[in-house]
């Protein structure tokens, strides 16, 4: 991500809480199964991902850039519905 201008080195993964999901559009996880809280009413998608952790650079961009290309168009498509 510092390739990108971003510093990660203080980011932890942050746990899905019950606020969270209360006041998002969409909720986005990645692999959390029957742990999510899950309200009925809200659209989920489940994205699944190779898990970048501990891989290399060069294995870790095209799962970095494959976030960003969904997050885009989801971006766009929520967009679009306004």
């Amino acid at each position: 991500m510092a390739e990108l201008g971003l510093d990660l080195s203080r980011e932890l993964p942050k746990p899905l809480t019950d606020e969270g999901v209360r006041t998002a559009d969409v909720v986005i996880t990645m692999g959390c199964g029957d742990a999510c809280p899950v309200y009925p009413g809200k659209r989920y998608l489940d994205w699944k991902l190779d898990d970048p952790a501990g891989k290399p650079a060069d294995q870790v961009r095209p799962i970095r850039d494959e976030i960003d290309r969904r997050v885009q168009a989801l971006l766009a498509e929520l967009s679009a519905d306004r």
